[in-house]
């Protein structure tokens, strides 16, 4: 499937994927409030049929679970990429660890190379909603 054949409110949402710095993630949330339009479902229905040439793993459930049914790729990518995890306890299903939302989340700041720190104003000068601080 080319660009031109996507919507366009996938292509920005792959477009904002795109630019979370390796070893860092954004909620689906995130990404609405980013593009200042939608909302996490719009967003993750977005990654879920578009998303695969992206860095999905990238897009994250607010909770910091791994995305169901590909827990094993994702934590692949998160261990090659550094990105902070919360360790599953024995208790957990599948002793599947979590992310550190509050080190691994990316505020939209900082280039490429992810110099921020963890959650300010997601978007460009925007103010975070509610829920948006760890």
């Amino acid at each position: 499937m080319s660009v031109e054949e996507l919507p366009e409110y996938a292509e920005r949402v792959l477009e904002v994927a795109e630019l979370i710095p390796p070893g860092r993630v954004m909620t689906y949330g995130d990404v609405a409030e980013w593009l200042g339009e939608g909302g996490p479902r719009q967003v993750g229905r977005a990654m879920a049929l578009y998303g695969g040439a992206v860095p999905w793993w990238r897009v994250v459930r607010a909770d910091g679970t791994l995305l169901p049914g590909h827990e094993l790729r994702a934590l692949g990518h998160y261990r090659d990429e550094g990105t902070p995890l919360r360790e599953a306890g024995r208790a957990a299903e599948g002793h599947v660890p979590k992310l550190d939302m509050r080190r691994a989340r990316w505020d939209g700041t900082g280039g490429a190379h992810g110099e921020s720190g963890a959650v300010g104003a997601v978007g460009a000068g925007r103010e975070p909603r509610a829920g948006t601080h760890t």
